[in-house]
C-alpha cells in the first residue's frame, strides 16, 4: 500500500470519527449550526468579534446553544436569565474551568484562574483571605493603593501638561499595586526588572485578543507546529515565573512567620505549617505559589489598567460627565486630602460614572470559559461532564431591557430619579457565581482612589475635539482593548 493511499484512508478515517463523533454528541446537547467536519462552526464565526457571531446566533437558537470549535463542543449561554441560572443558581456544577489551551500550556492547572477542583478551592479561599488583609503586615491594601495614587500624580506633573499617551503610566500603577501586595515593595517607574514585567504583561494581553490566538484555541495541536505569537505568549510566561520564583527563594531565606511581609510571606508561612502537621499532598508549594502570584499579575494589571485608558478616553468624549464628577470630588473630598473608600458612599454620581465605564467598556465580553463539573440537566438538555461553557457578559451587560440605549454612554443607567446609586443585578463585569473574579474589590477600589485622584488634581484635555474621539474597541478577543490616543493633564 503506497504512502499516498495511507494518507487518504488516514484521512478518510479522521473525517468518518468526526462526523460520528459531532452527530453522537448532538443528540441531547441545546441546538446550533450544523458544525462541519473536524473544523466545526469555526467558518461560521467571526474571529474578529466573536460577540457579533454569538448574538446572530442566539437569535436563531435561542439563549443556549451549541457551537463546535473544532470537534468538541461548546455551550453558549446568551442573555442574563441564562447566565444567572447556570452561574448563580447552579454555580458548583458550573464552576469547572473551562478548555483554553494557551492557558493548559501557560498554567499546567495550577494557580488560581485555571485551576479546578480541590486546588482551585484551596488557591481562591487564601488568596481571598490574604487580600482581605489576613496577616499582610501594618500597612492595609487601601493605604498601598493611595500611595500609589500619590506617585501616580506626580508621574502625570513630568508630563506639564504636554501631550502624552497614558498607556504606559496608567498600566504602572495597578502592576506597582500587585508588586507591593505580593513583594511587598512598589519599584521606581524607571525600574529595569519592573519595565520588563510591565513589557511582558503588556505583551501578553494583546496576543491573547488577537484572531491568532483564537485559531490557536481551536486547532492547537496543529498550530503548535508552526511558527506564531503563541510561542512569544508562552516565552513571557516562563520569563514572568522565572523573576517570580527568584523572589520566592528570596524570601525563603528572610521568612520570618510572625511578621508576614506579603502574600508570598503568607504562602510560605501556610506551606510551612502544613509540613509541620505532616500533611500528605499540600497544594501549597512553590509551583503553585508561583503560578498564583503570575495569575494576579496576569488577571489585576492589565485589566485594571486597561478599564483606566478607557476610562479617561471616555471622560474625554464626554466632558458634561467629567464636570460633574469633578464638582462632587470638590464638594466631598476638597482639594487638600486624598480620596478614601469611605467618601464613594458619599459620591452616588461618580459610583455611577465608574460602574456605567466598565459596563460600556464590556472588558472581557465572553468572560473565560467555564466548564460543568458533572453531567448535568440544563433547560431540558443534558450536558456532560467537561463540557465548555461560554458566557456572553456582552448579552448581560448591554442588555436593553435593563439599561436602555445600551450602546449609548450614559452614567443615569445607575442612578434613580433622585439621584441616588442604584444597583443592577445586571452589572456583572466581574462574572458572577463561584468564579466571580477574586480581586474585584482590589479592582474597584483601584479605580475608584486612581481616577478621582486623578481628577482632583488635574483637568483632562484632548487634543481633537471630542465629538471626534473613537472609543471602539481595537482587539475584540478575551479582551476589548481601546484604542490609542493622546491627552493632556492639566494641574487644577
Amino acid at each position: 500500500m503506497g504512502p499516498v493511499v495511507v494518507l487518504v484512508l488516514g484521512l478518510s478515517l479522521l473525517l468518518l470519527f468526526s462526523i460520528w463523533r459531532q452527530n453522537s454528541g448532538r443528540r441531547k446537547l441545546p441546538p446550533g449550526p450544523t458544525p462541519f467536519p473536524i473544523i466545526g462552526n469555526i467558518l461560521q464565526v467571526d474571529i474578529k468579534d466573536i460577540t457579533k457571531s454569538l448574538t446572530k446566533f442566539s437569535k436563531v437558537y435561542g439563549p443556549v446553544f451549541t457551537l463546535y470549535l473544532g470537534m468538541k463542543p461548546t455551550v453558549v449561554l446568551h442573555g442574563y436569565e441564562a447566565v444567572k441560572e447556570a452561574l448563580i443558581d447552579q454555580g458548583e456544577e458550573f464552576s469547572g474551568r473551562g478548555r483554553l489551551p494557551w492557558a493548559e500550556k501557560a498554567n499546567r492547572g495550577l494557580g488560581i484562574v485555571f485551576s479546578n477542583g480541590h486546588r482551585w478551592r484551596e488557591m481562591r479561599r487564601f488568596s481571598l483571605m490574604t487580600l482581605r488583609n489576613f496577616g499582610m503586615g501594618k500597612r492595609s491594601i487601601e493605604e498601598r493603593v493611595q500611595e500609589e495614587a500619590c506617585c501616580l500624580v506626580e508621574e502625570l506633573r513630568k508630563t506639564k501638561g504636554s501631550p502624552c499617551d497614558p498607556t504606559f503610566i496608567l498600566g504602572c500603577a495597578p502592576c506597582n499595586v500587585i508588586c507591593s501586595i505580593v513583594f511587598q515593595n512598589r519599584f521606581d517607574y524607571k525600574d529595569q526588572n519592573f519595565l520588563n514585567l510591565m513589557e511582558k504583561l503588556n505583551d501578553n494581553v494583546k496576543i491573547v485578543s488577537s484572531p491568532w490566538m483564537q485559531i490557536y484555541n481551536v486547532f492547537p495541536g496543529l498550530t503548535d507546529y508552526l511558527p506564531g505569537s503563541h510561542k512569544t505568549l508562552l516565552k513571557n510566561f516562563d520569563d514572568i515565573n522565572n523573576y517570580i520564583l527568584k523572589k520566592i527563594n528570596d524570601h525563603e531565606e528572610s521568612l520570618d512567620v510572625n511578621n508576614p511581609r506579603d502574600l508570598i510571606d503568607c504562602f510560605l508561612t501556610k506551606k510551612k505549617q502544613e509540613q509541620e502537621n505532616h500533611k500528605e499532598s499540600s497544594e501549597f508549594t512553590n509551583e503553585n505559589l508561583t503560578m498564583v502570584a503570575s495569575d494576579l499579575f496576569g488577571a489585576g494589571t492589565e485589566t485594571t489598567s486597561t478599564t483606566l485608558r478607557y476610562s479617561l478616553l471616555l471622560l474625554l468624549k464626554h466632558p458634561h460627565v467629567t464636570a460633574k464628577v469633578k464638582e462632587e470630588i470638590d464638594h466631598v473630598i476638597g482639594r487638600h486630602r486624598s480620596p478614601c473608600m469611605q467618601d464613594r458612599s458619599q459620591m452616588p454620581y461618580t459610583d455611577a460614572v465608574l460602574h456605567e465605564i466598565q459596563r460600556y467598556i464590556d472588558l472581557l465580553p465572553m468572560n473565560v470559559p467555564h466548564a460543568v463539573t458533572r453531567d448535568i440537566k440544563f433547560r431540558d438538555y443534558i450536558i456532560p461532564k467537561g463540557t465548555t461553557i461560554l458566557t456572553s457578559l456582552t448579552s448581560v451587560l448591554h442588555d436593553p431591557k435593563e439599561f436602555p440605549n445600551p450602546d449609548k454612554f450614559d452614567p443615569g443607567h445607575f442612578l434613580d430619579r433622585s439621584g441616588n446609586f442604584k444597583k443592577s443585578n445586571y452589572f456583572m463585569p466581574f462574572s458572577a457565581g463561584k468564579r466571580i473574579c477574586v480581586g474585584e474589590g482590589l479592582a474597584r477600589m483601584e479605580l475608584f482612589l486612581f481616577l478621582t485622584t486623578i481628577l482632583q488634581n488635574f483637568n483632562l484635555k484632548p487634543l481633537v475635539d471630542p465629538q471626534d474621539l473613537d472609543t471602539t474597541p481595537v482587539l475584540n478577543g478575551l479582551a476589548s482593548v481601546p484604542p490609542s490616543y493622546q491627552l493632556c493633564f492639566i494641574p487644577v
